[in-house]
């Protein structure tokens, strides 16, 4: 960095220092977690995200920076994993635009495409909440302008980011109660810190004495509510021609809506707007070649089919992540053998069985501490021979991750946002072949409303929450995401957890037993929980699953 400037080579050294002390880390991140069970994996996400842009980073043989930044744009997004991943590959997606075309980048220059970075992450939260990685990645960038604007240089710039990153971090439990609760600090940007830790590594050429806060995380949230939509009409298409402009095609239909994406070259172009006409559009694009893989969906009709489900998530109900980049795909390189095809979240070769027997095409394996990435959901959407795929992720902090693949999928994909397999269970029930997607859409959010979902596990650190002093190995009951029990014998806390979640008006409990269970006991649970619930009818099923000694379906 001779030249004062931030070149492709600084770029290079940048994300793979920061990959290689990301991953040093990533469990001292993953230990942030405000609940304490063993499952909290946002250092782990973020950094095989981190992992996949670098490797993208070292297979880009080209010296221009906006080149190398594009690479590690693509590779973050592919090999995003939960929320933290995707807000990260947002923040690497803006980095790249803004770097577009550059061979290198001064100060100014360097900082302005920081915080080109937030700003597409936040378009990626409809409503973002204060004391996230988003909140630690705005005030970085915000520092980082400051000082280029007061002539720093570009390791000056990169040390206003970590010192203000560090001060906000430490500040996040005063902006989201749950923090203070925990007596921590948001995970994802603590996860952030280490990146531009790694940052200021890869220049100096050392390590660095680098401050740990002592406090602990919680991924953002994203709300459900849409408010008055201008532009209701998703609309998406390939423009296929010769001599198309992509930025001349931009430009004209920046003025029929918003969430404006035109992607590809002079021989085809990938469309993606929010517009209130999408004949207006395509009467444009008409005239400058063939259209194909036309989709348009009415927002707020799909809103209302999945509020229901929608309602509460703290990980990203959202449609999908605005402005993920689109690959250009042909809709006809996939065998078709049916109309509407399934693919799901699952770990466990019970748990596997069971949504197979309900038509489930197409397994991702993955759930607790091991979410899957952008990339495997994608392959498993693309493994599926039917023109249109439901997903289902059976787990909150994949929500995101699928959400991305359904941009980058060349088919129509129903993102169903469930968040534990008994949701994703209730759902498959109410599927009707012979129904339409509408109806078909309303059934399964009216089913995943319905179904209760109850969890025990084990503590894994020691915490208080919900007026409980929790220690290691204690174990816990949860009902739908929240702590509702301590005890020490899970099946104890199982018959508890039971009658708290039983109404007068439900009429089924399932169990299903994980590979922590020994087969006879969870065998043998059957006539218990028969003789201890009589009113319902009890169903004990292998399930597989690890961390959770059981998983309950109350409806």
């Amino acid at each position: 960095m001779a030249s004062g400037l931030f070149s492709a080579d600084d770029f290079r050294k940048a994300v793979a220092t920061a990959s290689a002390v990301l991953d040093e880390n990533r469990s001292k991140v993953d230990a942030l977690n405000v609940f304490p069970v063993p499952d909290g994996d946002t250092g782990t996400n973020m950094s095989l995200t981190m992992k996949s842009a670098a490797a993208e980073v070292g297979k880009c043989g080209s010296n221009r920076l906006g080149d190398l930044a594009q690479a590690a744009s693509m590779g973050s997004l592919m090999g995003a994993r939960g929320n933290s991943g995707v807000i990260l590959s947002q923040l690497f997606r803006g980095l790249a635009k803004a770097l577009e075309g550059k061979e290198a980048a001064g100060p100014i220059e360097l900082a302005w495409a920081f915080q080109e970075g937030v700003n597409t992450a936040y378009k990626a939260v409809m409503k973002p909440v204060e004391g996230t990685i988003l909140t630690v990645a705005r005030e970085a960038a915000r520092a980082a302008v400051v000082a280029a604007r007061e002539n720093a240089d570009i390791l000056g710039v990169l040390r206003a980011a970590l010192e203000s990153a560090e001060k906000t971090l430490a500040q996040t439990p005063d902006m989201l109660p749950v923090l203070k609760q925990s007596g921590v600090v948001d995970a994802g940007g603590k996860g952030l810190v280490y990146i531009l830790t790694g940052v200021i590594e890869s220049i100096l050429g050392g390590r660095m004495d680098v401050r740990t806060v002592q406090k602990k995380p919680v991924e953002f949230l994203i709300s459900e509510e849409m408010g008055d939509i201008v532009y209701p009409y998703d609309t998406q298409f390939l423009i296929k021609g010769k001599g198309l402009a992509a930025a001349q095609i931009r430009a004209r239909l920046q003025e029929m809506g918003d969430s404006l994406l035109v992607v590809g070259s002079e021989d085809l172009v990938r469309v993606h707007i929010h517009t209130d006409n999408p004949g207006r559009v395509l009467d444009y694009c008409v005239r400058l070649g063939t259209l194909t893989g036309i989709v348009i969906e009415n927002m707020k009709e799909q809103h209302e089919a999945l509020k229901s489900v929608a309602n509460g998530d703290a990980n990203g109900e959202h449609d999908e992540a605005v402005g993920a980049p689109i690959l250009p795909q042909d809709n006809g390189d996939y065998a078709v053998e049916k109309e509407v095809g399934v693919a799901a979240v699952a770990l466990g070769a019970g748990l596997e069985e069971v949504l197979k027997s309900l038509g489930v095409d197409e397994i991702v394996s993955g759930g607790q501490t091991m979410n899957p990435s952008t990339e495997d959901v994608l392959n498993a959407i693309q493994r599926v021979r039917a023109r249109r795929v439901i997903f289902l992720p059976n787990n909150g902090n994949i929500i995101l991750a699928a959400k991305q693949a359904k941009r980058l999928a060349n088919r129509k994909v129903y993102v169903v946002p469930t968040k534990t397999i008994p949701q994703g269970i209730a759902a498959l029930l109410a599927f009707r072949p012979d129904a339409n997607m509408e109806t078909n859409l309303k059934r399964m959010a009216k089913a995943v409303r319905r179904v209760k979902t109850g969890e025990i596990t084990y503590a894994v650190r020691s915490t208080s929450l919900n007026g409980m002093t929790i220690q290691p190995g204690d174990v816990l009951g949860m009902w739908d995401g929240d702590i509702a029990i301590k005890g020490s014998n899970p099946e104890e806390v199982l018959f508890e957890l039971a009658e708290k979640m039983l109404g007068p008006d439900d009429e089924i409990l399932t169990v299903f037993y994980g590979d922590l269970v020994p087969q006879e006991k969870g065998e043998s649970l059957a006539a218990e929980l028969a003789r201890r619930f009589p009113q319902v009818d009890v169903e004990v099923r292998f399930g597989g699953q690890p961390l959770y000694y059981y998983i309950m379906s109350v409806e």
